[in-house]
């Protein structure tokens, strides 16, 4: 089976990594077809195994081998679909859109927090077959208050985001 893993963290903050390196520690972990997209710590890969156990292995192999607290979320193919086809805004080029891959839940507390934070005219966030999607004015996302919240410690092994012309990419690839 087809999936990606959404790597937390990967070339921000002294975590730096060349994605040949990535795909070289998923191949010995067993992973096949393996294929990185972007610098941001999407990789590509089959496996018989299932999301959860490939969650394990591959945060145990990326920890040990880069020396770091690994965070990853496994998504299926059709998962990963659903990612794309479930974005609740209009594609603008004045603002970027984000999907947050994460734990079951995470959309809830995320939603919670973006209702608590100020916000710039025209940013939104929907929640979307149980996935928060993020609509910031570009050159915002950074200095908004929400994006603000989403470096809290006590968010950083719930979920990570993408753009979502970054999922785009990836089903290509998975196709």
């Amino acid at each position: 089976m087809k999936y990606c893993a959404f790597l937390r963290g990967v070339n921000v903050k002294g975590t730096n990594m060349k994605m040949a390196d990535v795909c070289q520690v998923f191949k010995e972990a067993g992973m096949k077809d393996v294929v990185s997209i972007l610098a941001s710590g999407n990789i590509v890969f089959s496996s018989d195994k299932n999301a959860e156990e490939l969650k394990i292995i591959l945060e145990k192999a990326m920890s040990e081998h880069f020396s770091y607290d690994a965070f990853l979320f496994v998504k299926s193919h059709e998962d990963t679909a659903v990612f794309w086809n479930s974005i609740p805004f209009e594609k603008n080029e004045d603002f970027h859109i984000y999907g947050f891959v994460g734990m079951p839940g995470v959309e809830n507390v995320l939603m919670e927090e973006f209702q608590k934070a100020s916000q710039a005219e025209n940013e939104k966030a929907e929640i979307v077959n149980n996935i928060f999607y993020w609509q910031v004015p570009k050159g915002n996302t950074l200095d908004s208050t929400f994006g603000k919240v989403l470096g809290k410690k006590s968010l950083k092994d719930q979920m990570t985001s993408r753009n979502v012309n970054t999922f785009e990419k990836i089903l290509k690839k998975m196709e």
